[in-house]
């Protein structure tokens, strides 16, 4: 009886914690104007994608630069916001942390489309 207790609240605390990360997400869709534009980006890749016809390797390839852009945007969020509560005054070394962090975005949306660019511009130069 005990352990079916003890199941039962670790598998309410595991389907849980998928609520706050989609809050998480939720706020970040709200809030984030950079997130959107990674979204549409996104679609519009899938969208490019589907019309093209890619083959299983470059959609891997596709979803991996997807999926690390977000991951690393929705990282930039989660630390500016940190930072905001940490340093609510200006501080240059605060200013800095969110630099660097919107840099590392920045050159995985620049890898992002280097990838692209090697797998979209053969299909419509041929």
């Amino acid at each position: 009886m005990y352990f079916r207790r003890q199941k039962t609240l670790v598998m309410h605390r595991f389907f849980r914690s998928f609520g706050f990360a989609f809050n998480g997400l939720r706020h970040a869709v709200k809030t984030q104007l950079n997130f959107r534009l990674h979204l549409l980006s996104a679609a519009a890749v899938v969208a490019l994608g589907v019309y093209t016809g890619l083959s299983s390797l470059e959609w891997v390839c596709i979803s991996l630069c997807i999926g690390l852009v977000m991951v690393l945007e929705l990282l930039n969020t989660a630390l500016e916001i940190m930072v905001d509560l940490v340093s609510p005054d200006y501080h240059p070394k605060a200013g800095l942390i969110k630099d660097i962090a919107a840099a590392a975005v920045l050159m995985a949306a620049i890898v992002a489309l280097v990838v692209a660019l090697f797998i979209f511009v053969p299909k419509f130069c041929s």
